[in-house]
Formats: C-alpha cells, sequence, structure tokens
C-alpha cells in the first residue's frame, strides 16, 4: 500500500505495534481475585480493551457481576453495584498492571521491521494510545521500541479519548504536520473515528482488537495485514 503525501505517523499501541491482550487478561483476573469476583473469559476482555482502562474495567465489572454463581452469591448487578465496586477493582487493575505490563505481551511480527523502514524515510512517529501513558512508557521500552517515537500519549494525554479527533489533532501539532498529511495507524474503529474526524488519513492492520466486530467493515483508507507492507 503507497501512501506518497505521509509526512507523520500516529501510531496506536495494543493491538497495533504489541499483542497485550494476555496482560490485560492476568491483570485483571488478579483484580477480580482481590475482590472476590471469579476469572474472566478472554472472550470479554478481546470485546472490552480498547477504549481506556476505566472503560475495560467497568465492563468487565458488569460482566462478572451478571454470572449465574456471581448472582447466587446474592450480589446484584445494577449501577449503585458497579459504581461502588469499580474503585476498588480500577485501583487494583492498576496495581496489578504495573507489575504485570509486557511480562505476556509479545510485538507483532513486521512492526520492527516496518518502524525501522519508517524511521529510515525521516518520518515523525508518536505514539497514541487509550493506554495510560506510564503503562504505554513502559510497554515500548521492555519490548524495545520506545527509541521510534518522539512523542508518547496515553489516554490520559488529553481531556478527551479517542474516538474523539482531539487526541490525534494535538498529536498533529506536536508533530509540527498538517492533519491531511499525518497518518493514524491503528487496529480498530476509534483509530478510524477518530482519524475521519480530525482528516487525518487512516490505516488499519487486520490481526488486532476491533470489540469483536470485523475489522474489514470499518470504514477507513486500507487495510494491511503487516507493516511491513505499508509504503510511505
Amino acid at each position: 500500500m503507497l501512501l506518497p503525501t505521509t509526512q507523520a505517523l500516529m501510531i496506536d499501541l495494543d493491538g497495533t505495534m504489541v499483542d497485550t491482550m494476555a496482560d490485560f487478561e492476568a491483570a485483571l483476573n488478579l483484580a477480580l481475585a482481590d475482590i472476590d469476583l471469579p476469572k474472566v473469559s478472554p472472550a470479554v476482555v478481546s470485546i472490552a480493551v480498547g477504549k481506556g482502562s476505566e472503560h475495560l474495567v467497568r465492563t468487565v465489572l458488569q460482566h462478572q457481576l451478571r454470572l449465574p454463581e456471581v448472582q447466587a452469591s446474592g450480589l446484584v448487578c445494577d449501577n449503585t453495584t458497579v459504581d461502588n465496586m469499580y474503585e476498588p477493582a480500577f485501583l487494583r487493575y492498576q496495581h496489578h498492571y504495573a507489575r504485570v505490563n509486557g511480562q505476556h505481551a509479545k510485538v507483532y511480527a513486521g512492526v520492527l521491521e516496518g518502524l525501522q523502514a519508517f524511521q529510515a524515510q525521516g518520518l515523525p512517529m508518536a505514539c497514541l494510545t487509550n493506554k495510560p501513558t506510564v503503562f504505554a512508557k513502559d510497554l515500548l521500552a521492555r519490548k524495545g521500541l520506545d527509541g521510534f517515537f518522539g512523542h508518547v500519549y496515553g489516554g490520559d494525554a488529553f481531556p478527551r479519548k479517542k474516538p474523539d479527533p482531539m487526541p490525534l489533532l494535538e498529536t498533529c501539532k506536536a508533530l509540527g504536520t498538517q492533519p491531511s498529511h499525518t497518518l493514524m495507524l491503528g487496529d480498530s474503529q476509534n483509530d478510524a473515528q477518530a482519524a475521519r474526524s480530525a482528516a487525518c488519513p487512516v490505516v488499519l492492520v487486520t490481526y488486532g482488537y476491533n470489540h469483536g466486530e470485523p475489522i474489514r467493515g470499518v470504514d477507513c483508507d486500507g487495510f494491511i495485514d503487516s507493516f511491513t507492507e505499508l509504503r510511505l
């Protein structure tokens, strides 16, 4: 795929550069054990990831509280119960994620080679993710990818997260490029929706996390199976 007008890139992290699903599952299950709830299934986690840690924890809590074995214990799955359990669950999740971050994660095939090619072309790059900034920076460093990015912005870096266009527009300002010449490279409808609203071109990888929905149904400028397929 050739996008010749690209002057800089914004690249998502989870599901785009690094497969972090096992990290999410490990941290969530440790947090759930701390508040006496059963383990969550990988299928639930795969649907819930991508919109920030707050959304992830709340969605998992709501699902777990509806399980028959939890209902049988007398816990009621309503907004009050979820609200009461959310803060301790979130704090425990953050605690455990800081410890497991990167331990079970793997860099996708082709990512390193693609980043090296983009860097060799002199293209400025920013990592733009809904993951908390401190976790994003730690993960990039642990996987040897931090040297490619002049900027790393997480879901807490701006007042609003993707799919809002604000993070993309602010990142374009930091990169010093116009949105129309700044490519968003991601894995989900969040990335595509944000890019469309920001008037940025957007390409999606086919192997990531898209909330359980088929990725090829998402409106974008193209799909790639590997970073090495992108020609800029």
